[in-house]
């Protein structure tokens, strides 16, 4: 069927936009009028007018709609009208080019009707077997005039699809009980995220795409106002123009999360770039888009709608690009353009990502879930390799990447964190009059970074309004010092400038422990500090204290002591410094994470992510000349693999850094391990053993392979030794086994660290012997899959094959058949060759390592084999 066969109704609210804006005199000379500035009007439609011509521009489809065919010489006060005044923009924010449209600098409100009610228009030459119904619905009064709904939906018999775009979440009106009872299978409900906040749902906005996400889940099961959402058995939520969430309520229950990985909700569009309204309805068009051509190939709705939000998201972003155009009067609206697909689409439908939210996380658990544990297949080692080898843009970019100036993150809490931060910052500087400082705080081991991040968060928004102010309070040696830097950041203020200070090591000692909170409390609070019986005011200033002595907000708030007398001695002491006094006006904090993993290393296995993006940074600052034209790093398998698995650098980023300015690579072309500073010079930087074994882990592991075989063959004779159903082939001393069956035993040893990694697991040289490990039923099971699947693999090319009987004449075996095919009692025999595993590596110093990174509530869950 051709789209243009397809009948399509849009219908809805009617509302007229009038459009205002100056232009300046472009001369001295002419009429009087001509030499002052000129006020310029137009009407524009609005709505579901302008619904209506988006999607025929997107579809070209026969659209069928209510139409005013001269807006300027019909307009009647019967109709309600918006006002808005433009200004010229510049088109993007790259700096591509310097074009400027017009968009939006000021919505002027409302003006509404002579009448009570607004006027309504019937839909022209309206059928009632129109193919695709769509409604826009801004709660003016259509919602309550049956006369002007569709003939499609009110006739008994039809079910076209009906895409149903609201903005007030209010399950009690006529219109959604008609769709309620009559359509709720084919109808989509499309409602933006910030019409749901606007009436008091609580979704996180900028924070992580994770936490946007499960806030919304909760509200949508949880909260009653929105219980008519949850029947719905298709609703779509836009976040601005950057994400969306699909929920589905059909034969199948899912939510998902449709995003652009390099962007959060807001991220695409800058303060200075105006607004547009319309951006629901060209989102709207885009999902109709899909459905038209989906219709015509009989695809399912939800694929359909898949597809949709993709195309919604390109066409709301073009659509704000292009604005009204550069010439109000001239330039059509809305513009074809945004629904014609060319190579200058800085976003295309391929760059949005899309992720299953799952229902089962713990909302007041950052932990619980990170959509880069769902989007990848590969282990964070093996991402973590493969990041430093070819650049995090090739590697990351189906995940939340958040980017403030130079630094870059995937972690979800360093990016909630930041961005926390960063909104409090815009926030700060955006409002007038401020008579207080900000306040925050931030803590992390030395090197880590703190000053950096919030410097580079600070600089994205406003770099030539900020200035950095550095101190050190453990250098200072009286309270005077403090006045004398407070002097300092109250001139920049009075120049206009907003001071950034860092408190560097702000809880270091001072006449007792904590001592100079106290001299912070003014400042804090009224912003003011005293000199003598002078009192100044502070001015306008952003102040970051950065702990030197506690690395975590709550180590310094005392939060992690177990001991109930230890407790009680922090407290008194704490408050005796006033220490809850100067929590209580911070306004934010955050901990920065660094590259050694925190304390919590259950909820914190992302380090050797944040490890491998520095290890890229630092490589392609420092020493270029390792990075071929193919943008592939020239680093030595086990100079990388140490880098990044060492357990801990003794002083952060800043020992990285240093272990790479002691390598000899100014005239290399590889960095070779021989190009490593000496064992005693890494000593300064890293346990220099552990370092090393890491590095010759596939020397170390090679070597024993012969051993570890042997081993395992003889727990296994000792285990089964009594047992008469074992064939006597296996249970022989290693010495008396056939080469064929050597060789098949020093295969399995091989293979273990691979079957390891599918579970997420590593194995590590230690020095000392490790604890045993114990697989939960869960990885015993998958790894025995797996080692039945390389047996069999590894038979087959040794020309084996199934039969009744065992015979290594024939090369027949029963046990020659896939895992699912393989008897119970076959498959214990495979379990209990897996459960020697862990025993046997141990006693040869190697360390079974978990990869996979998990919270406390998924690790409880791995522990019962619930996943």
């Amino acid at each position: 069927m051709d789209s243009k066969d397809i009948k399509i109704v849009v219908t809805g609210d009617i509302c007229i936009n009038s459009l205002q804006w100056i232009t300046y005199p472009q001369n001295s000379e002419g009429f009087n009028w001509q030499t002052h500035l000129n006020m310029h009007s137009i009407l524009k439609p609005g709505e579901s007018l302008l619904l209506s011509e988006l999607v025929s521009l997107s579809t070209g489809a026969c659209v069928l709609s209510p139409k005013i065919d001269d807006i300027e010489q019909t307009l009647s006060r019967e109709f309600l009208r918006s006002t808005a005044e433009l200004s010229l923009f510049s088109k993007y924010t790259d700096g591509r080019s310097k074009e400027k449209v017009y968009r939006v600098s000021r919505f002027l409100g409302f003006t509404g009707p002579t009448a009570s009610n607004s006027k309504l228009l019937p839909i022209i030459k309206d059928d009632e077997n129109a193919d695709l119904v769509i409604i826009d619905d801004e709660n003016n009064g259509f919602n309550l005039n049956v006369e002007y709904w569709p003939l499609a939906i009110k006739t008994l018999g039809k079910a076209p699809i009906v895409l149903y775009k609201l903005n007030n979440p209010n399950g009690s009106s006529n219109l959604w009980k008609h769709l309620e009872s009559n359509h709720l299978e084919n109808t989509i409900v499309i409602i933006n995220a910030d019409d749901l906040r606007s009436k008091g749902v609580n979704i996180s906005k900028s924070l992580s795409w994770e936490k946007t996400a499960q806030n919304f889940l909760w509200q949508i099961e949880n909260n009653p106002n929105l219980a008519f959402l949850a029947k719905c058995h298709h609703l779509v939520v836009p976040f601005g123009l950057e994400g969306a969430i699909y929920y589905r309520n059909d034969r199948i229950t899912e939510s998902r999360l449709y995003f652009l990985p390099y962007e959060f909700e807001g991220g695409l569009v800058n303060e200075n770039q105006g607004r547009m309204y319309g951006l629901t309805s060209s989102f709207v068009a885009g999902l109709a888009q899909s459905i038209v051509v989906d219709n015509a190939k009989k695809e399912l709705l939800a694929i359909s709608i898949n597809d949709g939000i993709r195309q919604g998201m390109v066409n709301a972003h073009k659509y704000f690009i292009e604005g009204f155009g550069k010439n109000v009067e001239e330039t059509p609206f809305p513009n074809p353009a945004v629904f014609i697909e060319d190579k200058s689409n800085i976003i295309k439908k391929k760059h949005v990502q899309d992720v299953r939210i799952p229902c089962s996380t713990n909302i007041n658990c950052p932990s619980c879930w990170y959509i880069l544990k769902d989007k990848s297949s590969t282990n964070l080692a093996g991402i973590a390799y493969d990041i430093v080898k070819n650049g995090e843009e090739k590697v990351l970019n189906f995940i939340p990447i958040a980017q403030f100036g130079n630094l870059k993150t995937v972690d979800r809490i360093e990016i909630e964190s930041y961005r926390s931060i960063k909104n409090l910052i815009w926030e700060y500087i955006s409002t007038k009059n401020t008579v207080r400082p900000l306040s925050i705080a931030v803590f992390g081991t030395p090197g880590s970074g703190k000053s950096f991040g919030v410097t580079e968060i600070a600089s994205s928004i406003a770099p030539k309004l900020i200035k950095k102010l550095d101190y050190n309070l453990s250098q200072f040696r009286s309270p005077s010092d403090l006045i004398n830097a407070f002097h300092r950041v109250r001139d920049y203020s009075l120049k206009g400038r907003i001071p950034l200070v860092i408190l560097d090591e702000f809880d270091s000692s001072f006449d007792g422990k904590l001592g100079w909170l106290k001299y912070f409390l003014a400042p804090m609070q009224d912003g003011v500090f005293r000199e003598g019986e002078a009192t100044h005011s502070i001015g306008k200033v952003i102040l970051v204290f950065a702990g030197g002595t506690s690395s975590t907000f709550k180590e310094f708030c005392g939060k992690g002591i177990l001991d109930e007398n230890d407790q009680k001695q922090f407290n008194s002491y704490f408050k005796t410094a006033k220490g809850p006094d100067f929590v209580s006006r911070l306004r934010g904090y955050v901990n920065i994470l660094g590259v050694n993993p925190t304390d919590d290393t259950m909820g914190d296995q992302l380090y050797i992510i944040r490890r491998a993006m520095l290890l890229r940074s630092l490589l392609e600052r420092k020493v270029p000349h390792l990075i071929n034209e193919h943008g592939e790093a020239q680093i030595d398998n086990g100079v990388l693999r140490a880098l990044l698995k060492v357990p801990r650098y003794k002083h952060e980023s800043r020992s990285m850094e240093a272990i790479l300015e002691m390598s000899m690579l100014t005239q290399a072309r590889k960095w070779e391990q021989s190009l490593l500073p000496a064992r005693e010079q890494l000593k300064l930087h890293v346990d220099e053993e552990q370092f090393l074994r890491h590095m010759m882990h596939d020397a170390f592991y090679s070597e024993k392979i012969e051993s570890i075989a042997i081993a395992i063959h003889d727990k296994y004779r000792s285990l089964n030794k009594d047992n008469i159903d074992y064939d006597e082939n296996f249970i022989k001393p290693w010495h008396e086994l056939s080469e064929d069956l050597k060789d098949c035993n020093r295969d399995e040893v091989k293979h273990i660290p691979e079957a390891l990694l599918r579970i997420n697991y590593d194995i590590t040289s230690v020095k000392d012997k490790p604890q045993v490990k114990e697989f939960t039923q869960v990885e015993l099971e998958s790894l025995a899959e797996y080692e039945h699947t390389r047996w069999y693999l590894h038979r087959k090319d040794a020309g084996w094959s199934y039969g009744e009987v065992k015979s290594y004449k024939d090369k027949t075996d029963p046990a020659f058949v896939t895992w699912d095919m393989l008897p119970e009692e076959k498959k214990n025999k495979v379990y209990e060759v897996i459960k020697i595993w862990p025993e046997i590596l141990a006693n040869s110093n190697f360390n079974i390592e978990q990869l996979k990174f998990t919270c406390q509530c998924e690790h409880k869950s791995i522990e019962q084999g619930i996943i």
